[in-house]
């Protein structure tokens, strides 16, 4: 008899590298899930950061609020939440440089640049990808011109828990699911049945799985208290390395539009 496979969690980050949203229903869009990293934190020269230089990012929470989200410091009451609206005005525009792209964006509030820079401790502004900016994936492996928000490379991130299962095993210390930030969760299945996947539909959209997630840093912080344990990595790689890369996961493209809610069935179509 099969493995029934059903959608188990589905997660937005609305900043990027910040605390993530397990919702209960997401709409899909051509960069992703919407909502998904479309701000980001990026520093005095215009470059985006992420948890691996500056890992008190971790501390920074997000959460729904009406007509946006707010950011709360877990550990910094003196700071007044911080209240970021889904999109920002089109008023102040400039260029951001995340990865290897060049990335038009708009500005944020002053406001939410000085709250963010008193959190981090660091000169920084808060910025959102408009509509107008086209990020594509890497041509290469993109044969349906995908685009993507400031997700690292892909619009969406599958994870199986048999995948995290199998890692907690070897584990002295087991980790939870939000250190490896996938956007899509699956149950049932082997550990890392995924890698095998080529088509896969999650209720009545279909996905294809691009290739492997190579992971970094971000895996050994704990997302409560910002703290890193190499141990994460390190036990990975004794037995996920492949071609230099640590791989948990799969980068993920997907169908433009739709809606995906927790408890879709998922179908695997083809393998690679």
């Amino acid at each position: 008899m099969a493995t029934t496979l059903h959608l188990q969690d589905l997660y937005i980050y609305p900043i990027k590298s910040l605390g993530g949203i397990r919702v209960q229903e997401a709409t899909v869009e051509a960069r992703g899930l919407r909502y998904d990293r479309r701000w980001l934190i990026v520093n005095e020269r215009n470059q985006f950061m992420t948890q691996r230089q500056t890992a008190e990012m971790a501390l920074l929470q997000v959460a729904p609020a009406h007509n946006g989200f707010l950011v709360t410091h877990r550990t910094r009451p003196d700071l007044l939440p911080l209240f970021v609206p889904f999109d920002a005005t089109p008023e102040r525009s400039l260029f951001v440089t995340i990865w290897d792209d060049f990335v038009f964006a708009w500005r944020g509030e002053v406001a939410a640049d000085q709250w963010l820079s008193e959190a981090l401790g660091c000169t920084c502004r808060l910025v959102h990808m408009s509509d107008m900016a086209m990020r594509p994936v890497d041509p290469a492996l993109n044969s349906a011109d995908a685009v993507v928000s400031f997700a690292d490379a892909y619009p969406f991130l599958l994870i199986g828990q048999g995948s995290l299962d199998e890692l907690n095993s070897r584990l002295a210390y087991p980790v939870p699911m939000n250190q490896f930030r996938p956007n899509l969760v699956f149950s049932g299945g082997s550990a890392h049945a995924e890698d095998a996947w080529h088509e896969f539909q999650i209720g009545e959209l279909r996905f294809k799985a691009v290739e492997a997630c190579g992971r970094c840093v971000v895996t050994t912080i704990d997302q409560i208290s910002g703290r890193k344990n190499p141990e994460t990595l390190r036990t990975l790689a004794s037995y996920r390395t492949l071609g230099g890369k640590v791989m948990f996961g799969q980068n993920v493209t997907g169908p433009g539009y739709g809606q995906l809610q927790i408890g879709d069935a998922l179908t695997v179509v083809s393998y690679k």
